[in-house]
């Protein structure tokens, strides 16, 4: 949505005083899945939740952003300069026309253009305003063909206790050259389960959460003493069988004719327009997820930690 976060008040603001309607571009965000992900959030399929495990992994110079420059690309053939805009002045390259993603002055690094979706579907369906600190680390570990942002970039991110969910923590992780050939997953972890969450289909798993001892922590004992204790649990009944038939996996996808996020996401705008109606995404939810995924740039370059306010969508 924005370079900087503090351009997106601006955004709000002249929405808000034109009336018009403004739907933010994270398309996948009204897939289904996501929908789906929220119905089952919200009937407490996973209880408390405690952490989201994000990450995305690539493996070819497509995905690290090389993208092809035409033959033809010239001073003539490219208004380098209505590119730069603002930026500072440079001489014509290429690269940071076409390879834009590479470099601060215009991009915003992994950050804004992934974790943004991820904030953007968690703060969906959790009802998030987002998180409240960062903390990022990382660095340039391969592609170093002139750009100015890392291509390994793993941020911790704070998340406070709300009516909508319990206080818990993110981890964002991103590597543009994994060895293993690439990947990625949205998984919500929680008190009584795991959501691995995609645009067409959501996994669910529940685990016997165990409360009775029966390895390492008890066999130091004498054999005597150990049935005493085993007794005593025993008496607790704390494993009981109605917690035994909460367990298992299952799984949701979306019907084989689904024609995607992006299409409800262009839909949900359409139909806006034609009957003045809500967009699921309007700039202030889109300022939540871009200025959340933002504190991943900032925290990076001032290599500390960085307070975010999610609910007035500002640093402090």
């Amino acid at each position: 949505m924005v370079q900087q976060w503090e351009d997106g008040q601006a955004i709000i603001s002249a929405q808000t005083a034109s009336g018009k309607i403004c739907l933010v571009g994270s398309q996948g965000m009204s897939s289904l899945g996501n929908e789906k992900a929220k119905q089952l959030y919200l009937d407490g399929a996973i209880g408390d939740i405690v952490m989201l495990d994000f990450y995305n992994d690539r493996y070819s110079a497509e995905g690290a952003w090389q993208y092809p420059i035409p033959p033809d690309a010239s001073k003539e053939t490219v208004d380098f300069d209505t590119f730069l805009g603002k930026a500072p002045k440079v001489p014509f390259e290429s690269e940071r026309f076409f390879r834009w993603r590479n470099y601060k002055d215009y991009g915003t690094g992994v950050a804004g253009d992934l974790f943004v979706h991820a904030f953007s579907t968690l703060n969906y369906v959790i009802d998030s305003h987002g998180p409240n600190r960062a903390m990022a680390t990382g660095g340039l570990r391969y592609w170093k063909d002139g750009r100015d942002v890392p291509d390994v970039s793993i941020t911790l991110y704070d998340y406070v206790k709300t009516e909508t969910h319990a206080a818990f923590n993110a981890a964002f992780r991103i590597n543009f050259i994994a060895g293993s050939g690439g990947g990625s997953g949205f998984k919500l972890v929680g008190t009584e389960g795991e959501m691995e969450i995609g645009q067409n289909s959501v996994s669910l798993t529940r685990s016997k959460l165990s409360l009775v001892p029966s390895g390492y922590s008890i066999i130091s004992f004498p054999e005597a003493m150990q049935e005493k204790i085993k007794d005593g649990y025993a008496q607790q009944n704390l494993e009981t069988r109605a917690s035994a038939l909460k367990t298992g996996t299952s799984k949701w996808e979306a019907p084989k004719d689904y024609k995607g996020g992006h299409h409800d996401h262009f839909y949900n705008f359409f139909k806006a327009i034609r009957e003045n109606g809500k967009v699921i995404q309007n700039p202030t939810f889109g300022l939540r997820a871009a200025g959340a995924a933002l504190l991943a740039n900032d925290s990076y370059y001032k290599k500390e930690p960085v307070n975010w306010n999610p609910t007035e969508m500002k640093m402090v």
